[in-house]
């Protein structure tokens, strides 16, 4: 079937693509029409005969309007959205009526999880949306898309396959990452205290073993009462590096997920980020075009092909 229906950008339905079988209701009218032809013979009655032959007739007719309805239609990969894995993509397709002066009408379109029937009037053109559940990052390829009409009696079904070219992105799944053991101050000491723009002073807290020292409030503690540390506000925005490396442990994937978790939110925060991953570095920026190439990134680290 992939053979003789290769995969497309863009497909339009000729007669080498299209099939045409009856359905319930037509093997129904068939039998029925053999019944009146029984009773005709039998009675030999040509008013049964002439409404034999004229049902008959109108079953002939129907096949070639069924087939018809599907010839010649375009159908067309759009785009597709990116999402996270266990999220509904987007795919957009675009059905062209160009070729055809009565339309196109009652057309389906299924895919496993999604199904939709349009009517696409002459000279025009239609642009539907079918959504399918990812699975893990990297390209999600679409299926085989079915399209099928049974239009006009509903004796017939006419269908066809089409393979499109057409995948959507599928990011990382964001899980909050582990803690990392923030660098030393100039005194040795470990907290968040030693963070770059800590100038903005937020209050005071009872003093805990370990605290910089270049943050205790000595006025206090020098007229004898307790010793308190102060607090400063965090900047409302920051720089920071997203490092593959900085990980310890954790396999490629959850490293990735972390990273992907980390770049959300500093995007909600308004923050710049980089991103270094073996092989790739991408410099510090913010925004949403930044934030895509960033996932982008993360979603095609070690897939075959991912650039593409």
């Amino acid at each position: 079937m992939q053979r003789r229906l290769p995969a497309a950008r863009r497909i339009t339905l000729e007669q080498k693509r299209l099939f045409i079988f009856p359905t319930a209701a037509g093997f129904l009218y068939l039998a029925t029409l053999l019944l009146m032809l029984l009773t005709a013979i039998n009675y030999q009655n040509n008013l049964a005969y002439g409404l034999t032959f004229w049902l008959a007739t109108l079953f002939v007719i129907a096949v070639h309007f069924t087939h018809a309805n599907l010839m010649r239609l375009s159908i067309s990969a759009v785009s597709a959205e990116a999402v996270f894995p266990g999220q509904q993509a987007a795919f957009v397709l675009q059905l062209d009526a160009a070729g055809r002066q009565s339309g196109h009408y009652s057309v389906q379109l299924a895919w496993p999880e999604a199904v939709r029937v349009v009517d696409i009037a002459s000279a025009t053109s239609e642009r539907v949306a079918l959504y399918l559940t990812v699975g893990a990052r990297g390209w999600h390829q679409a299926p085989r898309l079915k399209v099928a009409s049974t239009y006009p009696l509903g004796l017939l079904r006419c269908w066809s396959f089409a393979y499109l070219d057409l995948r959507a992105l599928v990011y990382p799944k964001p899980v909050t990452p582990p803690a990392l053991p923030l660098p030393p101050d100039d005194h040795g000491a470990i907290g968040v205290a030693n963070a770059q723009g800590l100038d903005d002073l937020a209050g005071f807290r009872a003093y805990r073993e370990g605290d910089p020292v270049r943050h205790i409030d000595w006025r206090p503690w020098a007229r004898g009462q307790a010793m308190h540390t102060r607090l400063f506000a965090v900047p409302s925005a920051q720089d920071h590096w997203l490092d593959f490396s900085a990980f310890d442990a954790g396999s490629t994937e959850q490293r990735l997920s972390w990273l992907c978790s980390e770049v959300l939110e500093y995007d909600k925060r308004g923050d710049a980020y980089g991103l270094r991953l073996p092989g790739l570095e991408i410099a510090k920026g913010s925004g949403q075009r930044h934030r895509e190439r960033v996932l982008r990134a993360l979603a095609l680290y070690g897939v075959e092909g991912g650039h593409g």
